[in-house]
């Protein structure tokens, strides 16, 4: 059953986030994450979630709002079709989320786009980069 309806937007130290108004499980499909699509390998904003092939996706509240953590209890999902046209992402929880816990996913960006991490998470890694490419910036 998808959690879509039980999610609120509210600010917080980094803007605004989207926070849980209801137990959900591991391994739940919260929504589907609706928006613009735009087939544009160069198109960048502030919002946009990357779909790989080109394509990136301005998504729609409330989803827009997902910060990033490097200790995420959310996932994106890419669902592929017969066709490069049919397709869809939906988020998911990787672990429990509690009433009035903020939803998150790792961006695990390219260590060419890394900024510095400001997620308080225990295992921050001080960069919001993928794991993998941590140690490019360590050099």
């Amino acid at each position: 059953m998808p959690f879509r309806d039980q999610l609120v937007v509210k600010d917080c130290e980094l803007g605004k986030a989207v926070y849980a108004q209801c137990h959900i499980g591991p391994e739940e499909e919260i929504g589907e994450i609706t928006g613009t699509v735009i087939d544009d390998p160069d198109y960048g904003s502030d919002y946009c979630m990357e779909c790989g092939e080109g394509r990136s996706l301005e998504a729609d509240a409330p989803f827009r709002f997902l910060n990033h953590s490097c200790d995420p209890n959310c996932e994106l999902i890419i669902w592929e079709g017969d066709t490069a046209a049919d397709w869809n992402l939906c988020l998911h929880s990787i672990k429990a989320i509690k009433p009035g816990d903020e939803l998150t996913i790792d961006y695990a960006w390219p260590e060419s786009a890394a900024i510095p991490c400001l997620c308080r998470a225990k295992t921050c890694r001080g960069w919001v980069v993928a794991e993998s490419e941590l140690p490019m910036i360590r050099s």
